[in-house]
């Protein structure tokens, strides 16, 4: 007999369990590995998932998809179980630094959140759509052969951390300084010496997350941590390096292209002396409608060191950071509704749509973030929502004149109105509609199922879900006099997406969406 190495044992399992699980002819049919479950037990710990993760970063997604169906028919499966095993297979694959693939990752919870607002089989809908597009990506970039994020062996370096944790006097600002090195190595190393709380290591990405402008870098962070509520703390180092790597690779590109370093690392210390913000406690004062008005109004205008200049006055002044967090939401909803006019492309990577994200990113954060973490999170978002400068002049949507498009009045005739007007890529219309129904006081409810419809069959250039799920949550928490904003928002985006792809290209569905479709035995 020959001896085996613990890796090799853990080889041969992984192989016969998928082989098991799947049947021998259909591994082989779908070019299950030695060389994958060899490299499998080099990645991340993959605990429960591990089966499924490895059908998905081996799976062709047309041939994923109906595998994933038949085993929620069967019950054999759950969409927040699915939902786990791509975002650990995301993870293995890209940590956090493939375009594609970190936007799909970003997608997994809204789409987990979409799929609890759908009735019957219509609920795995959005699952299935978000695991296509990052099973497509995955095998664009080699399937299983690619791994990005493999185990750090705690024996192997526990030295190394000991040493490291005792010198730390702030272990954030070390795994800042290790991004900006750029050390990947020793940023994920200084990480790992939190211990096994997951909010402790949040609070030590947030001087990273905070050191540079980029909408993904940010929401990246919300989503990972989300992620790490959803599989528990046992995943929490894996998907939190995600965030370290994104970090690193934003460094090496300022650096590689000779860019300047943001002027955020030279403003924030500034700001936090001016406005005797380090140490504070912070107020839960609102000034009420008029002045979180102004306030939103005064960032939107920027430029961007004076959006962040109101954000850190109103903070000394006592504002609740939650009101004030509402004043650059309702700022970056402004983008959407002003940017351009006739059919600008308001969805995807569009100036609104980032903003809106990259906002609703820093107010989760801030609600469990450290008080000096929120305070720094907040003037960072207010900054990122001011760069787009100057700001558009274009009067919001609706105007008067698209006002003039609407006939009907009653709730029915407005959502079919509505529901015209995007098919017909018609955002004034749409807009229009949209706004005289929240003028009447119908209920949002059903504005907002109509508007999930399409946010699950279009492509919506990789941010369709995030901006729903962001839309929704945003309503719930910006004041009555002003919340119907965001709702005419996500109109706007809807019309703008239907019928798009990624490459703008007209007269597509999300891909794999009409095979899921089928697959679950519902209409298109």
């Amino acid at each position: 007999m020959v001896p085996k190495t613990r890796r090799a044992f853990m080889s041969d399992v992984g192989r016969g369990m998928l082989a098991t699980g799947l049947g021998v002819a259909l591994a082989d049919d779908l070019g299950f590995s030695v060389a994958f479950a060899e490299q499998g037990v080099e990645s991340i710990p993959l605990g429960q998932y591990a089966g499924l993760v490895e059908l998905m970063r081996n799976t062709p997604a047309p041939k994923l998809q109906p595998l994933l169906a038949e085993k929620l028919l069967k019950g054999e499966t759950d969409v927040k179980t699915l939902i786990g095993a791509g975002a650990l297979a995301n993870a293995v694959t890209f940590g956090g630094c493939d375009y594609v693939g970190f936007h799909t990752a970003m997608a997994m919870l809204p789409s987990l959140e979409m799929s609890g607002r759908l009735d019957g089989a219509r609920k795995p809908l959005p699952v299935l759509k978000v695991l296509y597009r990052n099973a497509q990506q995955i095998q664009n970039v080699g399937g299983a052969s690619k791994t990005t994020l493999r185990a750090i062996h705690e024996a192997e370096h526990a030295a190394e951390h000991a040493a490291e944790h005792a010198s730390a006097a702030d272990l954030g600002t070390q795994i800042r300084d290790a991004c900006r090195k750029p050390d990947v190595d020793l940023a994920e190393r200084l990480l790992a010496t939190v211990g096994d709380s997951p909010r402790d290591a949040f609070n030590a990405l947030q001087p990273a997350m905070q050191d540079d402008l980029n909408v993904h870098r940010f929401v990246l962070a919300h989503r990972a941590y989300g992620l790490v509520n959803l599989l528990g703390k046992d995943y929490s180092y894996s998907l939190l390096r995600q965030c370290v790597r994104f970090c690193v690779d934003q460094e090496r590109d300022r650096v590689r292209h000779n860019y300047p370093e943001s002027p955020l690392r030279a403003l924030m210390p500034k700001l936090l002396d001016q406005y005797k913000l380090a140490g504070k406690s912070l107020g839960n004062r609102d000034p009420g409608d008029e002045a979180v008005d102004q306030l939103s109004e005064a960032i939107y205008k920027g430029p961007n060191q004076r959006s962040a200049e109101a954000v850190a006055a109103a903070l000394a002044e006592g504002i609740d950071p939650e009101v004030v967090g509402e004043a650059i939401s309702l700022a970056a909803n402004r983008y959407v509704l002003r940017q351009g006019a006739g059919n600008w492309r308001t969805h995807g990577d569009a100036a609104g749509v980032h903003s809106s994200d990259a906002t609703n990113a820093w107010r989760n954060m801030a609600r469990v973030a450290e008080t000096r973490h929120a305070v720094t999170g907040l003037i960072v978002a207010a900054y990122h929502v001011g760069v787009q400068s100057p700001p558009f002049n274009t009067p919001p949507y609706p105007t008067d004149e698209h006002r003039a498009l609407v006939k009907v009045q009653d709730a029915p005739g407005l959502l079919a109105e509505t529901d015209d007007a995007i098919r017909h890529n018609d955002q004034p219309r749409a807009t229009a509609a949209i706004q005289v129904y929240g003028e009447r006081g119908y209920e949002v409810e059903p504005v907002l199922a109509l508007l999930l419809k399409y946010a699950v069959s279009e492509d919506g250039r990789l941010h369709g879900e995030k901006y729903y799920n962001t839309v929704c949550e945003e309503y719930r928490t910006t004041r009555p006099a002003f919340r119907w904003r965001q709702v005419v928002a996500l109109a706007r985006v809807t019309a703008s997406a239907y019928g798009y792809n990624r490459e703008d290209k007209h007269g597509f569905r999300a891909a794999g969406y009409e095979e899921a479709c089928k697959l679950l035995g519902v209409e298109s």
